[in-house]
């Protein structure tokens, strides 16, 4: 009977708690990406499934938040860049008249144009932001890192010469293939450069290096080295959050908005890597972004050489 007891408790349990392990299951697979889908456990009205209803309903409310998020976000970029337009229109236009111009109008005139020129730029990293935490891609391919990292840095030729920088390109691996959105592992590669050139000091270097892990089915690392003042590794990791400087040494330069480092976080995570932040012993910044890395028979087209992108 002790037996009989135990085994048929067992089987017992085991039916009862099936409907668990399967709303468990359903539950982990729903992502933010996937909140359309719902538990839908049928069966009698019973507890469990009113625990399942009570998931989907607060799953509908999820979706129905991300949705109005989104739309936000699709909306921002047009409802709040207008009156940037108007208002460098009206600068222009107030310039442009007949006569000469007085030189403080001149003066404030190329200040408020800096001025909206920098909230652009915030506008467009908020945006961009955005778009990445909620996974929206729709350009999509293959590209070689290592050629997107000498893209920045060709870019950016005036502003490593005039700050009288050194780059030292190491190994460049061309096999380095990643998957992932063409704008915004661009976005990642330019902030990291600029970061590196923005906060170095004069007459410094720059090292960058992509290198492949492991097999084919490995990993690919974009790692560029910077110098630069001596930083606490303690408070390092701070830079990947919006809005976070390490002192005002980090905030010379005008062009920072305080989100580059965030947006290269948010665009890693995304894509289902990691984003290393070190600081250096002797002064400077180590950044290493590590992406999974595509089949390398997937990827033995030629790269576009102004793009990276596999043709």
């Amino acid at each position: 009977m002790a037996v009989i007891s135990v085994g048929l408790g067992w089987f017992v349990a085991g039916r009862v708690l099936r409907p668990l392990r399967v709303m468990t299951a359903a539950t982990r697979r729903i992502t933010a990406d996937s909140l359309h889908e719902r538990l839908a456990i049928g069966g009698p009205g019973d507890e469990v499934k009113d625990l399942a209803d009570t998931i989907d309903d607060l799953l509908g409310r999820l979706e129905g938040s991300f949705d109005a998020q989104r739309l936000f976000v699709a909306n921002a970029s047009h409802e709040l860049r207008t009156p940037l337009t108007t208002m460098r229109a009206s600068l222009d236009v107030a310039l442009a008249k007949p006569g000469p111009v007085p030189e403080t109008t001149a003066t404030l005139a190329a200040r408020m144009r800096a001025e909206l020129d920098q909230v652009d730029r915030l506008l467009e990293s908020f945006l961009i932001l955005a778009r990445t935490q909620h996974g929206e891609f729709t350009d999509s391919a293959r590209l070689a890192l290592g050629q997107l990292a000498l893209t920045a840095l060709a870019g950016r030729a005036k502003d490593i010469t005039a700050e009288g920088l050194t780059v030292r390109e190491n190994r460049i691996d061309d096999c380095a293939w990643v998957w992932g959105s063409q704008t915004l592992l661009r976005r990642a590669v330019d902030n990291v450069v600029d970061n590196a050139i923005a906060h170095n000091d004069p007459g410094g270097w720059i090292s960058v290096a992509v290198r492949t892990e492991g097999d084919d089915t490995g990993a690919v690392s974009l790692v560029i080295e910077s110098s630069g003042p001596v930083l606490d590794q303690r408070r390092v990791a701070d830079l990947a959050q919006p809005f976070r400087r390490l002192g005002a040494d980090r905030t010379r330069t005008e062009r920072g908005s305080g989100l580059g480092l965030s947006i290269v976080a948010a665009i890693t995570q995304a894509h289902h890597g990691t984003l290393d932040l070190r600081a250096r012993p002797h002064g400077g910044l180590r950044v290493t972004i590590t992406l999974p890395r595509t089949d390398a028979r997937a990827t033995a087209k030629a790269p576009d050489t102004e793009t990276g992108v596999a043709r």
